[in-house]
């Protein structure tokens, strides 16, 4: 028997490698997509099939081009010939200061947190239909709680979040569409601010800094360990919520 396929977006670093790591090591194969981190996601993948030969690719896209939305499926079905598992990571974040932004910030801040995963989901809904697989969307903690600077961020986190329980309904009772809101799992990359980390460790009731592992558990738990679970986010905060 063929081994469960997941596609992870943004999957070449930070979170997305620790999706892709997580999930091959439970036994899925893997197609890596990256937009311009060509070279994280090719060592990774070259890492990934050194344990287990034939279970790692990788898949440039622009997830924000229509075309580039069937092409995905098709490469999952061209090679594995199935797919069981759509993890919808892949984020842009950057501020957007009320009063001076643009357009295209909004443009890109939408497109890659929403309608990416709205139009990649209606594309592998019939190869995941088949399988009885999954959607998981990566969400954010502020998808309900405001963060200065950054409104059309949070807009488009908290679209994810209605999309989820959207999905949800629309696709049972075939596919199991769920989420993932990870708090302070790891600085921006642009972001080495040790005041700003503390602080904000001062306000997680756990006391600490969570790590990519963390939501990659929580991943496989919705994939695998959840059957009759749909429309629902797990947080993954460190308890910041209650504060």
């Amino acid at each position: 028997m063929s081994r469960p396929v997941a596609f992870v977006t943004g999957g070449a670093q930070r979170i997305g490698a620790g999706i892709c790591r997580h999930l091959h090591a439970a036994g899925y194969d893997l197609v890596i997509h990256f937009n311009t981190s060509e070279r994280a996601a090719t060592a990774l993948a070259h890492d990934l099939e050194t344990t287990r030969q034939g279970s790692a690719t990788t898949l440039q896209l622009d997830l924000e081009e229509a075309c580039d939305w069937d092409r995905a499926v098709d490469h999952c079905t061209q090679t594995f010939g199935r797919l069981d598992l759509l993890v919808n990571n892949a984020s842009h974040y950057f501020p957007t200061p009320f009063g001076t932004t643009s357009s295209a910030e909004w443009d890109a801040l939408l497109g890659c947190n929403l309608k990416a995963p709205y139009f990649l989901s209606q594309a592998a809904a019939p190869l995941l239909r088949d399988r009885l697989g999954s959607i998981i969307n990566i969400l954010d903690a502020h998808a309900t709680r405001p963060i200065a600077g950054y409104p059309v961020y949070r807009v488009a986190k908290a679209a994810l979040d209605a999309l989820t329980e959207s999905l949800a309904l629309e696709l049972a009772p075939d596919v199991r569409v769920n989420a993932i809101a990870p708090g302070f799992i790891l600085l921006p990359e642009d972001d080495g601010n040790v005041e700003t980390s503390n602080d904000l460790l001062g306000r997680i009731p756990l006391g600490r800094q969570g790590d990519p592992g963390g939501i990659a558990a929580a991943v496989l738990f919705l994939a695998q360990g959840a059957p009759y679970v749909t429309g629902e986010v797990i947080t993954v905060d460190g308890g910041r919520k209650l504060t």
